[in-house]
């Protein structure tokens, strides 16, 4: 294995973690506030703005369903389609559960004391928020399994097997740089799984390998 600064590392099995990228809206503040108050996960963020004015920005996959989502922690929710054009099947599911819909693009988000205070539109109407919601797209840090020859899905991400074993003999795979939506406690299992099982591999190699001379001593 040949590294950036071109040191060469012998090893036998190596295990890939490298993980994913997300993919966020180009839009002034976003990337400003990640992490803050412009969140992703529900699951981990929504709790701590609950019962708050909440916008769920469009435009992103599966953004409707964050919406829905996030609708379980407050009762003030909007959504804004941005870039994106609702189907009449979508805005019914909102609108059926009681949250805003607010045509139109979003031109940025409004800070002001270090704090998100709304999301203003093209239009430049503002729409007061204490927090964003956005469902980036998740991309695969896979450059370096595909060079390697590892077989993929049709939209890039590594196939691996029960283990996380590659097509290519001895290359293994876990956490976000094969599974988009494992938490910590799931990548901490598929890489517990995936380690195990180079364990077992190492141990049946060195085990044929003892066998074979074991017989040439015999035969010997």
């Amino acid at each position: 294995m040949s590294l950036a600064d071109g040191q060469v590392l012998t090893t036998r099995r190596v295990l890939v973690t490298t993980g994913l990228r997300d993919e966020i809206p180009d839009i002034p503040g976003v990337a400003e506030r990640w992490g803050r108050d412009l969140l992703h996960c529900p699951y981990c963020h929504g709790y701590e703005v609950r019962d708050q004015p909440v916008g769920v920005l469009g435009g992103t996959p599966e953004a409707v369903a964050h919406a829905l989502l996030v609708r379980h922690w407050t009762d003030d929710v909007v959504y804004f389609d941005h870039t994106s054009e609702l189907s009449a099947a979508e805005r019914e599911r909102l609108v059926a559960r009681v949250i805003g819909v607010v045509d139109g693009p979003v031109a940025r988000l409004v800070v002001a004391d270090d704090r998100l205070t709304g999301v203003e539109l093209e239009s430049g109407q503002v729409v007061p928020r204490t927090a964003v919601v956005v469902r980036p797209a998740f991309l695969a840090s896979s450059d370096l399994l595909v060079g390697l020859g590892c077989a993929t899905h049709e939209n890039g991400w590594v196939v691996p097997d029960s283990v996380g074993q590659t097509s290519v003999t001895g290359v293994f795979v876990a956490r976000n740089a094969v599974n988009p939506r494992a938490q910590v406690v799931t990548a901490a299992g598929e890489g517990s799984a995936a380690a195990i099982a180079i364990n077992n591999d190492l141990v049946e190699e060195a085990t044929v390998h003892a066998l074979t001379e074991y017989r040439k001593g015999l035969a010997a």
